[in-house]
């Protein structure tokens, strides 16, 4: 079966997140990705945990259908295996420590060959005084402001690792234009992405509502800033249900059918979003009487017949049976070293192809066959080994 990527090569020299998740989509859509790892150790995110059948749940995540390739770029022999690959590939990412690719001669400007597409994932970008500076997530959560948005009377961080993430996917989609730009012009563009530039553009619609009114929007735990009512609510059984009311007509619904109390539309305090949200405390209040007087699956029925979007709170393990993903097939199982484990698909399915899901290489797993395709003997690829080059 034929997948959008196929016969796409791709060479990362990639750590932690960003890089990784953008190549996995990648390989997702049938690229060939080789992954440069150090000799031995490899990427340091295959410690973070040992949580996935003794692999760490983020390397599992980030890195199945790729070619581990384990080389010493320190060494001549090992620089020269990479530019090998890197003279006959499609695409070449990193997301190195700030500097370190225009050392190494990995730059966009380096790697013109007219071919290649270079995409450079940095924290604060390749220009101004914070283009050196480290990045991590948290970091780039503080910065963008994010944090500030986040949480309830204390300040939160997202759960996961969303400035890399972000980035992971505009790293993505970048290369993504590009391949399609070479294809139609036949010019070969950089791309470059930064987990801070990435994480600003979600933080749009917060930066324009402080920029015109003055004033931030205020944290609001598991509400919402500026649109009421939207939130948990706790049921007589002891559990949460939230519901969001988007618009004037499903807060009528809400009055009439849930609460009871036509009158509310009128009242002024309720009368359109804006006076809702200056009015949350009372309108939470009246709303959270009503949850009380019935239980989890009660509430939720109704709130269903009237058309008002809802959920429960569900911890981490409940999601993982949650029936969109069982009834759906969306878990495949894909191998890891020593090990087979259930994993997502992809989010984007395209119709007639199916998704790559082959295993999670152990590091340097494929150093030998990638060698011999470049021409090395057994006896040069065992030196190799025995030295530590690969």
């Amino acid at each position: 079966m034929m997948r959008p990527l196929d016969g796409i090569t791709v060479v990362s020299i990639e750590q932690a997140v960003a890089a990784p998740f953008a190549t996995r989509q990648l390989a997702d859509l049938g690229a060939r990705v080789f992954m440069i790892e150090r000799p031995g150790d490899g990427d340091f995110a295959r410690r973070y945990d040992e949580s996935v059948d003794g692999q760490a749940s983020y390397f599992v995540w980030l890195n199945r259908s790729k070619e581990s390739l384990a080389l010493d770029l320190k060494d001549q022999r090992g620089r020269a295996v990479l530019d090998e690959l890197l003279a006959e590939a499609d695409v070449f990412v990193q997301n190195l420590a700030p500097g370190a690719a225009a050392r190494m001669g990995l730059d966009a400007e380096s790697l013109d060959n007219g071919k290649l597409i270079v995409c450079d994932v940095s924290g604060f970008g390749s220009s101004g005084s914070w283009s050196q500076r480290k990045a991590y997530d948290l970091l780039v959560q503080c910065q963008t402001g994010l944090v500030s948005l986040t949480g309830g009377e204390e300040p939160a961080k997202v759960g996961v690792s969303i400035a890399d993430i972000s980035a992971g996917m505009y790293a993505y989609s970048g290369i993504l234009s590009a391949l399609y730009l070479r294809a139609t012009t036949g010019e070969a563009r950089s791309v470059e992405v930064s987990l801070f530039d990435s994480l600003a553009e979600w933080v749009s619609q917060p930066a324009h509502f402080t920029r015109h009114t003055g004033t931030q929007p205020q944290r609001a735990g598991a509400s919402h800033p500026t649109i009421a009512p939207y939130g948990p609510f706790t049921t007589a059984d002891g559990k949460q249900v939230l519901l969001a009311v988007q618009n004037d007509r499903e807060w009528a619904a809400l009055c009439g059918r849930f609460l009871g109390d036509t009158g509310l539309t009128g009242d002024e305090r309720f009368a359109t979003n804006s006076a809702r949200v200056r009015h949350r405390d009372e309108l939470d209040g009246i709303i959270a009487d009503r949850f009380a007087c019935l239980d989890s699956e009660e509430a939720g029925k109704l709130l269903d017949e009237i058309g008002i979007a809802n959920a429960g709170l569900n911890s981490v393990a409940e999601f993982l049976q949650h029936p969109a993903l069982t009834e759906r097939g969306r878990w495949r199982d894909i191998g890891i070293p020593g090990s087979v484990v259930p994993a997502l698909l992809p989010p984007a399915i395209l119709s007639g192809v199916d998704p790559r899901m082959d295993p999670v290489p152990d590091v340097g797993d494929h150093s030998g066959t990638i060698l011999a395709e470049l021409g090395r003997n057994q006896e040069e690829i065992g030196e190799l080994r025995a030295q530590g080059v690969i």
